[in-house]
């Protein structure tokens, strides 16, 4: 008999999870509660996988041998329920994806901030330095798909916790947690405990042979080290202390110390710019020296990097007005990075679906820097409770279009407007990516 592979959820992960699941021979079925992009339909019946939309067929779904859960599927779901009463295995599509990625290194990059720009940090430095290396996970493309279809000796993976949720066997050569942060507590019970333990399954089946990259000024990382034994090579990384093996900042230098490499550089050569980026370059140095790039080859890739989309992304000035898309921040430390990035007064755009998030963390940024609040969802209470005495004004819409314009009115020559909600987007958005191209979109207009 055919092992039985049932797909919960067709995005990119869930398309990229049955395809490798048909290649490796087994018998997949594809669920999706929602409906599917007529792209991925195509792909699926170009493959002759088997799938549903609109619903899940609790006959099929439960006949499975095992189940690739997508990350977005939260353990209350009613056929999530069924699947654990009736002790279905349950992986996620980075463990289907590492059970066939043969002898590759894999780079695997988590934490609750600056994933995406250190991942694409760690990739571009690969690439400057000759390595086949592919961008996979988080970041927007499956990891399964590209085992698939095209696979690499290079893995650079951005993992969210939910990924690392449904992990069984998953080993990372190269672990690095950036810090850890209240985010995403809805998936977790209201724990801050529960999260910190997922961060940390990136390395649960690391050993000597591998190594963990981690933020030594993260009390929260730091805090939960002291009640663990790790088998893995730790290369701390920090700003406020030196580091014999790892690396640190001193002054305006870099120091990477790995082995016998030795790589220092001035931050000022830095393409990304602000404090929480140091510690992003130096993660991704201190990953590219541990497979054996030169010094010269990460000098020249983290001097030259661009940044990405949707993250402290300049767009346009209109009228003296800077207007700043950072999308990309779902979360209120994400917001606080921004912030502390910003040298003019600010009108700041907040809103969308709140995760648990406590507002009292930018409370001193936002009266510092923060002009005019314009809330941008569906349900502002939160953001206003928080912040009416604070700010002396506070708008609220629910349209890219009015919270451009709003922004624009309450502007000054010399203003920064900054796109920096600390929320989801699902209220009015697609996904990030749409909420970001919807405000570009808006400011063009003015």
């Amino acid at each position: 008999m055919k092992h039985k592979l049932v797909i919960l959820g067709g995005g990119e992960s869930g398309i990229g999870a049955a395809l490798l699941g048909k290649q490796q021979g087994y018998d997949v079925f594809l669920s999706d509660g929602g409906l599917l992009k007529a792209a991925y339909k195509q792909e699926l019946v170009a493959n002759g996988i088997a799938f549903e939309e609109g619903q899940h067929t609790a006959d099929i779904v439960l006949g499975a041998d095992e189940i690739v859960k997508s990350p977005g599927i939260p353990e209350k779901n009613d056929m999530m329920k069924a699947i654990r009463a009736k002790g279905i295995k349950v992986i996620s599509e980075i463990e289907l994806a590492y059970r066939f990625k043969g002898d590759a290194t894999i780079i695997a990059i988590t934490g609750s901030n600056g994933k995406s720009t250190t991942t694409a940090l760690t990739h571009h430095i690969c690439i400057k330095a000759g390595l086949d290396a592919a961008l996979v996970g988080n970041i927007g493309y499956s990891f399964a798909k590209q085992v698939a279809e095209n696979p690499k000796p290079y893995y650079v993976a951005e993992i969210s916790s939910f990924q690392l949720d449904d992990i069984d066997t998953f080993k990372p050569d190269v672990a690095i947690l950036l810090n850890i942060t209240e985010d995403h507590l809805d998936r977790y019970d209201y724990k801050f405990e529960n999260y910190i333990n997922s961060k940390f399954r990136i390395i649960e089946n690391q050993t000597a042979d591998d190594y963990f990259i981690y933020c030594d000024d993260d009390e929260v990382i730091q805090n939960k080290l002291n009640t663990l034994t790790i088998n893995t090579n730790p290369l701390p990384f920090s700003m406020k202390h030196e580091i014999k093996k790892g690396g640190y900042i001193k002054g305006d230098q870099m120091m990477l110390r790995i082995q016998e490499e030795r790589v220092s550089m001035s931050i000022y050569d830095f393409a990304l710019k602000g404090k929480h980026n140091n510690y992003n370059t130096m993660a991704a140095g201190i990953a590219a020296t541990t497979i054996g790039i030169r010094k010269e080859k990460i000098r020249e890739a983290v001097a030259d990097f661009q940044s990405l989309e949707h993250r402290n992304e300049f767009v346009a000035s209109v009228r003296g007005v800077a207007f700043i898309n950072d999308s990309k921040a779902t979360n209120v430390n994400s917001t606080w990075f921004a912030l502390e990035s910003m040298n003019k007064p600010t009108i700041l755009i907040l809103g969308g679906i709140d995760k648990g998030n406590d507002y009292g963390l930018i409370a001193d940024l936002v009266k510092e820097k923060v002009k005019a609040i314009v809330c941008l969802g569906k349900d502002n209470k939160k953001i206003i409770a928080a912040f009416k005495n604070i700010v002396p004004s506070i708008i609220e819409t629910d349209n890219a279009q009015d919270c451009v314009k709003a922004c624009f009115k309450v502007a000054t020559k010399g203003d920064a407007v900054l796109l920096s909600p600390a929320c989801a987007s699902f209220d009015l958005f697609k996904n990030y990516e749409d909420r970001g191209n919807q405000f570009k979109d808006a400011v063009k207009e003015l």
